[in-house]
């Protein structure tokens, strides 16, 4: 890759280093010159810019990141688009990271334009919480290291999860005379509340005195009814031949470890009963703070070996007490994780088609309705909900997009306007969702990897807010608008749409180009119509 200074006359298609004000704008960083963009900057009588020019030899950021990204990747952990050199991989589902560090520190190695970070071995993580980040540090890397990474990766993934399953869990209180009812509840409801954290379920309490004979039964006849026993001594557990160890024991089982090395958590004890495993809870457990009990229930939940040797590993990292270089308290663990935005895909198909005649929407290409190839990208891609937003011919547009799982909302007032179904679609987009991108219903060659890329983009606490699709530098459809926009946007009135906002927060605006022209290709006329066919064929 070549890199430095460029004489402005021969900058195009060179990629900007830093950005550049002109009298239309700013030009950011990553920025591919074209002509438009050299008329501008000779116009404000800039001489040379720097920039980068790729070589045969080189492989661009994103595609670098992309590949690297997919051969990182195993079971588990789905691998968002990339942006600004930059290819995330989330999790799945609720589970356990599973980290591959000597392979990892290996892809590290290899040149220093390719870092991967990821989470710690055996992090617990929610559904969309990130796993790991690749990103390519310049504008491209060499095609050699790109190769040499897969071909590391080629028989391993590095970076994958492991899922928790519901386990059968069975809960067991012993007593001393004065124990309060008010601490016991207090137990019973922090042992419940990590029970439900890794998708579980308490199927059988007991409550009985702190001694062997009489814990022994209980034991015996939870076994039959749960997977895993947890048993929570009122008196703390204090050598193999105490209470807890022993009633194991006389009930057939066995004491696998006893003691661990992390604190809070250090007089865990784990053991088996027949099909069962069981711990003997250590006093911490009954905290809401992470302590050793939790290293423990995650990889039972996750299906993960756990004995002797894994429990003696747990050493380094093991120190959770809080020191007064750490002065802060434990969060909960998946409090303000980076996760992939929670994005709805809102589809405008309400519209009179004035120009066309007849409902656009419902012409065919290639053997299937437009909206029909509008929806299947929304659908395919990462968006995670789809909303549909109908109109006229609201019926028929329904049966287009039959088995398609899609949510319908009905504008009554389409005829006012594209403002109306905005507001409409707005409407139905869930609490939960981060933003919602706007797609028009008579865009077909929008793609799914299009809008992979522009939630890929999206990411508010880095100014990117609102991202719009373009193409050579012009904007179009479709557009990412983050929840703070609603609002604004639900206050437009007649049939103009949020395109506005973009001039109103050019400091929040980021442009993602895409490979082809869809972004600005719509079709309004029976001319564009049989144009778009022809294209297709």
């Amino acid at each position: 890759m070549k890199f430095g200074p460029c004489a402005v006359e021969e900058a195009e298609g060179a990629i900007l280093a830093h950005a550049v004000r002109t009298s239309a704008g700013v030009l950011k960083k990553g920025h591919v010159l074209n002509a438009d963009d050299i008329f501008l900057l000779k116009d404000g009588r800039l001489r040379s810019v720097i920039a980068a020019r790729l070589e045969p030899d080189d492989v661009p950021e994103d595609a670098a990141a992309s590949r690297i990204a997919a051969a990182l990747a195993g079971a588990g952990a789905r691998v968002g688009a990339a942006f600004t050199g930059r290819a995330n991989l989330y999790a799945t589902a609720d589970g356990l990271a599973i980290i591959d560090g000597s392979l990892v520190n290996s892809l590290n190695a290899i040149d220093e334009s390719i870092t991967v970070a990821t989470l710690p071995e055996f992090a617990h993580v929610g559904s969309r919480q990130m796993l790991a980040t690749v990103k390519i540090i310049p504008f491209a890397a060499p095609k050699l290291a790109v190769e040499q990474a897969e071909r590391l990766l080629r028989d391993k993934s590095a970076v994958s999860l492991a899922p928790f399953r519901p386990r059968q869990v069975a809960l067991i209180l012993t007593l001393l005379p004065g124990t309060r009812p008010s601490l016991m509840e207090k137990t019973r409801s922090a042992i419940a509340a990590r029970v439900r954290g890794v998708g579980s379920d308490l199927v059988f309490e007991r409550q009985v005195e702190h001694t062997a004979g009489a814990l022994m039964p209980a034991l015996s006849e939870a076994a039959r009814e749960a997977d895993l026993i947890l048993v929570f001594g009122a008196s703390a557990i204090t050598d193999r031949r105490d209470v807890i160890p022993a009633a194991i024991e006389q009930a057939g089982g066995e004491v696998v470890r006893f003691g661990m090395p992390v604190d809070p958590g250090n007089l865990l004890l784990l053991g088996r009963l027949g099909d069962a495993d069981v711990i003997g809870l250590p006093g911490c457990a009954r905290s809401p703070k992470l302590n050793g009990f939790d290293f423990v229930l995650w990889r039972l939940a996750a299906g993960l070996p756990i004995g002797q040797r894994q429990i003696a590993g747990m050493g380094v990292g093991g120190l959770l007490s809080e020191i007064p270089v750490r002065p802060q308290p434990r969060d909960e663990p998946l409090k303000d994780v980076p996760r992939a935005p929670n994005i709805a895909a809102i589809v405008l198909a309400a519209g009179a088609s004035s120009r066309m005649g007849s409902n656009k929407l419902l012409a065919e290409i290639d053997g299937s309705p437009m909206v029909r190839q509008v929806v299947q990208p929304a659908s395919a891609s990462a968006a995670d909900r789809v909303i549909v937003v109908t109109g006229r011919d609201s019926e028929k547009v329904r049966v287009a997009l039959a088995g398609m799982d899609v949510t319908f909302v009905d504008n009554a007032e389409y005829r006012s306007g594209l403002s109306s179904s905005l507001k409409r679609g707005l409407a139905a987009v869930p609490q939960d969702c981060d933003g919602a991108l706007i797609l028009l219903g008579d865009m077909p060659g929008v793609t799914a990897p299009l809008i992979d890329k522009l939630i890929a983009a999206f990411n508010p606490v880095e100014g990117r807010a609102i991202c719009v699709a373009t193409r050579h530098g012009k904007r179009g459809n479709p557009v990412l608008f983050a929840r703070r926009f609603f609002a604004e946007i639900s206050a437009i009135e007649g049939d103009v749409g949020a395109k506005g906002l973009l001039g109103s927060y050019p400091e929040l605006v980021c442009d993602v180009e895409a490979d082809d022209d869809a972004p600005l290709i719509d079709i309004d006329t029976p001319e564009a119509l049989a144009a778009y066919r022809e294209r297709k064929t």
